[in-house]
């Protein structure tokens, strides 16, 4: 019987999505899925909803929730990664709350900047452990990530472990949609050009029939930047930069410097961004939870329809040998984005097929896009460092390279602000408590 095994999957409203889209692929009937999560009650959950889901949709699919993980990994062909480690208490609380007693403030705080960082240095040894894990008993199966920070943790997966791995992110496939949407423009028989770097992707090229439809995009959001909307980073970014740019703009907000300063507060009011974004949404969703768990998971007359995630028809495009074109994220071997730098972690157009992911060449982006582009890879690089050699000094280095952060700290500012997120974590990185530095073993 062939194996998808979901790790993290206790986030039922994901493993819904995702393992309920494999559902509906035919190809995929008899295989067992199989659910990994430390947190007991929440693995029960989705291993509940997703057996009441099967008996809805009437599928011949085998659900397995496993408390041993090298059980729920052996002979897996696919693995599904969407873990958080540390939660939201206490990680991504320590990750807004210690940065703000310094002035630095964020919006999201899961891909670059201090929280990104810090996220990144939680998670890395966890990873690695999966990667070992699965040498040993699934070494050919194929690493679907959904974990952010996306980039770093797919690098890592991919420089350091033999692990075939692509990472899996929402904004592709939904960028020129909800642009054209949001300027009151028909998305039908466009076609697209999108690469770049994971929440910092580009559209490149927007075309219908030929024609070049950038300069009207151009020309709506000018107008549209005249009044208040959630999309002004964006708008702005565009505008300065010449290129939509496939993340929202309260991530944005915060991979650049620009936008998020206290010597100038009134930018918070002109772009609407909307700090502690983050923190906000999972309160929201704790609140939720408990009045969407009795109709997800014990509800017997589940539905689904196909999700916009790209996992399923990877999966499907393997085992049929149809091809299926997405944004994956993959390093930049060869220089497929030939001016961003080769141990880079970059967004582009891939095909799925049966022989596995071949990511396509894309040359060199505007030479503007891919300096952005290399602000962020600055810090992500110097992360993977601090990881693999527990190393402070890389920590340090990774943050005073961070466009935010550096925009609006010293030095040693930064240096004390790392020392206290050290501290603060505790048990999630016990390598950076001690001053000798061992490597991370791989």
């Amino acid at each position: 019987m062939s194996k998808i095994t979901f790790l993290g999957a206790g986030s039922t409203v994901f493993a819904k999505n995702v393992l309920g889209d494999c559902m509906l692929v035919p190809t995929l009937e008899g295989f067992e899925f199989a659910l990994y999560d430390i947190d007991e009650q929440r693995l029960k959950d989705s291993e509940n909803m997703l057996t009441n889901l099967k008996e809805s949709l009437n599928k011949n699919i085998k659900i397995h929730a496993y408390l041993d993980r090298k059980e729920a990994l052996k002979d897996a062909k696919y693995v599904i990664n969407a873990i958080q480690v540390g939660g939201y208490k206490p990680s991504t609380v320590i990750d807004f709350e210690i940065p703000k007693k310094f002035g630095l403030r964020q919006t999201i705080a899961d891909t670059v900047g201090i929280g990104g960082i810090f996220r990144n240095l939680r998670t890395i040894p966890v990873m690695v452990d999966f990667a070992k894990d699965m040498e040993e008993v699934c070494p050919d199966a194929l690493f679907l990530n959904y974990t952010n920070p996306m980039a770093v943790l797919t690098g890592v997966m991919n420089r350091f472990t033999p692990i075939k791995t692509v990472g899996l992110c929402h904004s592709v496939q939904v960028c020129t949609k909800e642009l054209f949407k949001s300027l009151d423009m028909d998305p039908e028989g466009i076609q697209e050009k999108i690469a770049g770097i994971n929440h910092m992707a580009w559209l490149l090229e927007v075309k219908r029939n030929g024609e070049d439809l950038y300069p009207e995009i151009k020309r709506r959001a000018r107008e549209k930047q005249k009044t208040k909307h959630h999309d002004m980073v964006r708008f702005e970014l565009m505008d300065k930069f010449g290129y939509y740019v496939t993340e929202s703009s309260e991530h944005n907000a915060e991979y650049h410097p620009y936008f998020i300063k206290s010597r100038y507060p009134e930018l918070i009011e002109k772009y609407n961004i909307p700090l502690d974004e983050y923190p906000r949404r999972c309160e929201q969703q704790i609140k939720n939870w408990e009045t969407m768990r009795e109709e997800l998971v014990n509800n017997k007359a589940l539905d689904h329809i196909r999700s916009k995630e790209y996992g399923s028809r990877i999966i499907e495009a393997i085992e049929t040998d149809i091809p299926f074109i997405f944004g994956g994220n993959v390093l930049n071997t060869g220089r497929l984005i030939s001016n961003l730098p080769e141990k880079a972690c970059v967004e582009v157009p891939c095909i799925a097929d049966r022989t596995g992911i071949t990511p396509t060449y894309v040359g060199d982006l505007p030479e503007q896009l891919a300096a952005l582009n290399r602000t962020n890879i600055n810090t992500q690089l110097l992360t993977i460092e601090a990881a693999i050699t527990r190393k402070r000094e890389y920590i340090y280095q990774a943050a005073m390279l961070d466009p935010h952060t550096a925009a609006e700290l010293s030095l040693d500012e930064i240096v004390s602000l790392c020392d206290d997120l050290i501290e603060a974590h505790g048990e999630w990185l016990p390598e950076f408590k001690k001053k000798e530095e061992i490597a991370l073993t791989l």
